[in-house]
């Protein structure tokens, strides 16, 4: 994930984000911390979302392997040459990742493993366990960029919102 960020910041490429559910909540939090680094950012659907282009990385979250509107989505960056890096729990399977120019693999449970196993409650439902990955996931990435990046925790904080 570091080097595909990195990637796009160096060739003067956006990074949009798309994800569904708290998948995409998860991404959210990741758009923003991006931006607090000093990065373009975007998430699809926002009104002042742009147009990607072969410069852009697009980063979207299919836990399962594959979502309908993650998939169109995934298809669209692809068909203007944009990079994609998926984020999953199904790196071999599911409909987005044969779309993906580089895959985040987190090795969780996700909704695709809820009925695997119906003789025992799981301590945590549905997609729980791979949605909590994400954001320890995205921290680090974060951290890390921002060594690559150079950005010291002053400049990070000083792109933080004043209107709370």
């Amino acid at each position: 994930m570091v080097e595909e960020i990195a990637g796009a910041a160096s060739r003067g490429g956006r990074i949009i984000l798309h994800g569904v559910g708290r998948e995409g909540l998860m991404l959210k939090a990741l758009c923003m911390r991006l931006f607090h680094l000093g990065l373009s950012t975007h998430f699809v659907g926002d009104m002042t979302t742009p147009p990607i282009t072969p410069s852009d990385l697009l980063i979207a979250s299919a836990g399962p392997g594959g979502f309908s509107t993650v998939q169109a989505i995934c298809n669209i960056a692809r068909s203007v040459g944009s990079r994609v890096l998926l984020v999953t729990a199904q790196p071999e399977s599911g409909s987005c990742v044969k779309l993906a120019s580089a895959i985040a693999y987190i090795p969780a449970r996700t909704m695709a493993d809820d009925d695997d196993d119906r003789s025992s409650r799981p301590l945590l439902p549905m997609g729980s366990v791979y949605e909590g990955a994400m954001f320890v996931l995205f921290e680090m990435v974060v951290f890390r960029l921002g060594e690559l990046l150079g950005e010291p925790p002053e400049a990070v904080r000083s792109r933080h919102t004043n209107l709370e």
